[in-house]
């Protein structure tokens, strides 16, 4: 019987459990629909990693890419090759459920079904609540139960599949990158490649994750986001290893399940406070000083290089992610949506759960929120996660021969032509804790 595999988030063969049952029922046509509500939105990093990763499963699955209203174009391409099944992972944030609820009343009056199987999530968001069978808002508490729930084994690339094709389709766009900007490989076997190579070095991810100039950290939060492998897989390597490293990074794939726990129980936290009561906080108008830290020229140098980092590669190191973010809302008093959409537009692994929740807890109105008075110093955030300098003279090469690219004086930021600091890091901390106190 001819089915439809519908990749989404998944772009892979191996540990697929939607693909394994669409390709249990027969032939199977490969379908991916270049969907506007969600390719308009998308800055160039992700449009280019997307592309490029969907040309590398082409490599091995013969892929029938169509672009359109998936309401419309997954019913034409179930009926043309009569398929009497769609099969899917599901899909837990606030656009794809209530796309595939349309898409599966439009299949249901065509006489097909839609399939869910498996997720992008070793536990799929709603899994677990608390013992009033409420959502976790707090993740100490989530992580325990997420841990006790556990996960199935990854399992194994079909064998010797029948593939199906459509009369027509269409040919990926060629993105064109901005002057400046590269990008890491993308597929399948790049991010297997990636995940091998940091399985050499996982044991020191604990002491690692934080230094920005330190290759420490997996690099995989794209090929997770584009579903290239699946945190199953990362989950059952790691069980192997009992050190200390891989503990931690355990506990890091269990906040991005949190995240996305967090975003399916609250959708509307995708663009609007968890904790309401900072929509009251007095924010500044962003046009005072939000393109001087798109751009990287703040003058605080460690938040610069994290900037020019970003629009350079399409990533920013963790660490450098949660300084830049504090020093816009807390220093530059701009409401995290800005820095959010920004973050959105160049990131290659821009995630809607973990990014929109990662900037409210910088924000102080996420779940397991920073407390509001606990602002990052850059200077010394620098100093601390980059003592050597090493990641400052990286990405502001003006400061490479400045005795302390940290905190580099006026004579020495003349010289070499550096921006001096837009604001009074001092001063405006105490402004951010005066208008937190206003709301408390």
């Amino acid at each position: 019987m001819p089915a439809v595999m519908w990749f989404r988030r998944d772009l892979r063969t191996r540990d697929n459990p939607a693909l394994v049952e669409a390709c249990a029922e027969g032939e199977v046509l490969a379908l991916f629909v270049l969907d506007p509500a969600l390719w308009c939105p998308s800055g160039p990093s992700r449009r280019s990693h997307l592309t490029a990763s969907l040309r590398a499963l082409g490599a091995d699955v013969p892929l029938a890419v169509v672009p359109g209203d998936p309401v419309r174009r997954v019913v034409e391409a179930a009926r043309e090759v009569g398929a009497q099944r769609v099969h899917v992972a599901a899909d837990f944030g606030p656009y794809g459920r209530v796309r595939d609820a349309a898409v599966e009343r439009a299949l249901a009056d065509a006489g097909v079904e839609l399939v869910r199987t498996g997720s992008p999530y070793a536990v799929a968001p709603g899994r677990v609540t608390n013992g009033s069978g409420e959502p976790y808002r707090v993740f100490t508490p989530y992580s325990k139960a997420w841990a006790e729930h556990g996960w199935r084994a990854p399992v194994d690339a079909p064998t010797d599949p029948a593939w199906l094709s459509l009369r027509e389709t269409t040919d990926l766009p060629d993105i064109r990158l901005p002057e400046g900007l590269a990008l890491p490989e993308a597929g399948e076997a790049a991010a297997h490649g990636r995940w091998a190579d940091f399985l050499d070095v996982v044991a020191a991810y604990g002491d690692d994750r934080d230094r920005p100039a330190v290759d420490g950290t997996s690099r995989l939060s794209v090929h997770l986001k584009y579903g290239e492998i699946h945190p199953r897989t990362l989950l059952a390597d790691l069980a192997g290893l009992p050190n200390p490293g891989a503990a931690t990074y355990r506990k890091e794939l269990a906040w991005r399940e949190f995240y996305a726990d967090v975003l399916f129980a609250r959708p509307r936290t995708a663009r609007d406070y968890l904790r309401p009561e900072f929509a009251r906080m007095r924010y500044d108008d962003p046009r005072d000083h939000l393109e001087a830290w798109q751009e990287g020229r703040t003058g605080f140098p460690v938040v610069d290089a994290g900037m020019r980092q970003l629009r350079a590669t399409g990533w920013m190191h963790n660490r450098t992610r949660m300084v830049t973010a504090s020093f816009l809302v807390k220093d530059l008093h701009v409401e995290w949506q800005h820095g959010a959409r920004h973050f959105m537009r160049w990131l290659v692994d821009g995630d809607l759960a973990s990014n929109q929740h990662g900037w409210q807890w910088v924000a102080g109105s996420g779940t397991d929120a920073s407390p509001f008075f606990r602002v990052f110093n850059p200077t010394s955030q620098g100093r601390r996660f980059d003592p050597e300098g090493a990641y400052v003279r990286r990405w502001v090469p003006e400061l490479t021969d400045v005795a302390d690219p940290h905190d580099p004086g006026p004579d020495d930021r003349d010289r070499v032509g550096y921006a001096h600091p837009i604001v009074d890091h001092a001063q405006e901390r105490r402004e951010a804790i005066a208008r937190w106190e206003e709301i408390r």
